[in-house]
């Protein structure tokens, strides 16, 4: 039997530290969240619990190993929600019988109304032009001294530190045109509270949950018009395959649909050899098709640079 032939799965678990989940990474599994250390902010400590939140396959509850009390100083009903009481098991007699009673028929489901329309509301900031955002009623955001915040407020006060990220629109689609200072990027504003969930939060209440955070930032500090990702590979794609050969066309699109499934995560320079290995099943495989290895990731940055090209609206 040959080595190809072979299937099997490693199951594992990894520990890290919080600060090791910043960016580019879209961790789901997390089932637990161990706290050893001191925490001094609200927003530090709702950021790290929320990282045990995320959403995935079989995943229906995670553990909080607290061995510092950070609970007791965070203390907040409103986000916590009132404590649950343990299920009460009744104990059976002896020799009473083990088989589970019949289950009641279930009754059919009432009919209701369909869910509302999302509510947007205009947001005036510091430049004079207005930004659209969604109402939401649960608070989903937090001031760097523990505060809770108004979306509304919070996008106000996002806005007043962008010009400290990028001054203008070039150098913004600079930075982000490049992998390494994108990812500088994103690490500046984790470190003013801003990651990838926030990130998430902030898609959502501009309702661009299909766009790169590129146009969201791009629209909330210039009031640039949002493209879903799709569109943005659609209005580039003349300039993403000029002067490529097929060979590189069809990496770049193997590429690009990824990009519009799940986002700019998929153009980390740490996402190219698994990339590769996805194509071509091997990274020897894809140099005989592509070239060698430094030739395919100047053409992955290079599509990079097309693809945020400016899209000129008519």
């Amino acid at each position: 039997m040959e080595l190809k032939d072979i299937h099997f799965k490693l199951f594992c678990s990894i520990l890290t530290t919080s600060q090791k989940l910043s960016t580019g990474v879209d961790a789901r599994n997390i089932r637990n969240i161990v706290l050893m250390r001191p925490i001094n902010t609200m927003i530090e400590f709702k950021q790290i619990i929320g990282r045990g939140t995320r959403l995935f396959d079989g995943k229906e509850y995670f553990t909080i190993l607290d061995f510092v009390d950070a609970y007791k100083l965070f203390l907040d009903p409103e986000w916590d929600g009132e404590p649950q009481e343990p299920p009460i098991i009744e104990p059976k007699e002896p020799g009473e019988s083990k088989e589970p009673e019949p289950l009641p028929s279930p009754e059919p489901p009432p009919i209701s109304d369909p869910p509302p329309e999302k509510a947007m509301i205009k947001v005036k900031l510091r430049d004079g032009k207005e930004r659209e955002i969604q109402y939401m009623v649960s608070t989903s955001f937090w001031g760097a001294d523990g505060r809770p915040m108004s979306s509304e407020e919070f996008i106000q006060s996002l806005y007043g530190v962008l010009p400290d990220l990028f001054k203008d629109e070039e150098e913004l689609r600079k930075i982000w045109s490049n992998p390494i200072t994108r990812k500088r990027l994103l690490e500046r504003l984790f470190d003013i509270g801003i990651d990838l969930e926030q990130i998430e939060n902030i898609t959502k209440i501009v309702n661009a949950e299909h766009c790169d955070f590129y146009d969201v930032l791009s629209y909330l500090a210039f009031n640039n018009p949002l493209f879903t990702r799709t569109e943005r590979v659609e209005k580039n794609k003349n300039h993403i395959f000029e002067h490529i050969t097929d060979k590189d066309e069809e990496f770049l699109n193997f590429v690009l649909k990824k990009y519009e499934e799940t986002g700019y995560e998929e153009l980390d320079e740490e996402k190219l050899p698994i990339l590769l290995n996805l194509k071509y099943h091997a990274i020897a495989d894809a140099e005989e098709a592509l070239g060698d290895v430094e030739g395919i990731r100047t053409t992955f940055i290079d599509l990079q640079k097309n693809l945020y090209n400016k899209i000129e609206v008519k």
